[in-house]
């Protein structure tokens, strides 16, 4: 085999020899890549502090000190014992106005559910910023990558058609920088839904734990402020 013929189908000579279209198609396939995996990184790191926390919780709650040390981590700006402080909130605001009676209480608890259902809304809207751009990536990175191919492969049959030539060597180059371009598409939506997929199932499982922890907040607020009554 030749070795030049080698060399004219390395990925650098297939990009040099692209025509603007295809380089356009190329160049932007290759910063969405980049841009899918810086973004899954930060999400990894932001959801991995919120699981952190959210373990931490959960440990001071097997330990009988839930309430308060929710409160205190509350304090300092931790989003899942902020979460849980917004309820809290609530009982303290509702003990402040007065002796709590059977209603009273009835109230304030559904108060504490809206209150931490509220936050923690916004806590998972902070833990989704971002991950559109990966949906986006993920679905139109080979559609992307697809009209590169076909650039390419138009402009392989202008070759033939201006050389009137239908040898190999002729279409090869054309053929081969549109399959690249293919699987650019694939290597920059690949990655972005798999990441997609895989931190949202982790926000999900998130989610699930605070919700748990809200009721468990619920619940032994329901304790105390039965036996003050």
């Amino acid at each position: 085999m030749d070795p030049a013929a080698v060399v004219q189908f390395s990925f650098l000579d297939l990009f040099m020899k692209a025509d603007w279209v295809v380089k356009s198609v190329m160049v932007g396939l290759g910063l969405a890549s980049i841009w899918s995996w810086a973004v899954a990184v930060d999400k990894w790191r932001q959801i991995a502090g919120l699981e952190k926390g959210a373990r931490a919780m959960e440990d001071a709650f097997a330990d009988g000190r839930g309430l308060e040390a929710a409160e205190e981590a509350g304090r300092a700006g931790e989003p899942t014992a902020r979460v849980l402080a917004s309820g809290l909130a609530e009982v303290r605001a509702a003990r402040r106005s007065g002796a709590l009676n059977e209603a009273r209480i009835d109230r304030t608890i559904e108060q504490m559910g809206r209150a931490m259902a509220t936050s923690l809304s916004r806590e998972l809207a902070r833990a989704e910023r971002g991950m559109g751009v990966l949906a986006t990536i993920g679905s139109s990175s080979p559609f992307i990558g697809l009209f590169g191919t076909v650039w390419g492969i138009m402009n392989a049959f202008r070759s033939i058609a201006a050389s009137k030539d239908t040898n190999l060597a002729v279409v090869a180059p054309g053929i081969a920088e549109a399959l690249f371009a293919t699987a650019l598409g694939l290597l920059a939506a690949i990655p972005a839904v798999i990441f997609y997929n895989w931190l949202t199932g982790r926000i999900d499982s998130y989610a699930t734990r605070v919700e748990a922890l809200s009721d468990d907040v619920i619940t032994r607020t329901v304790r105390r402020l039965g036996e003050g009554a």
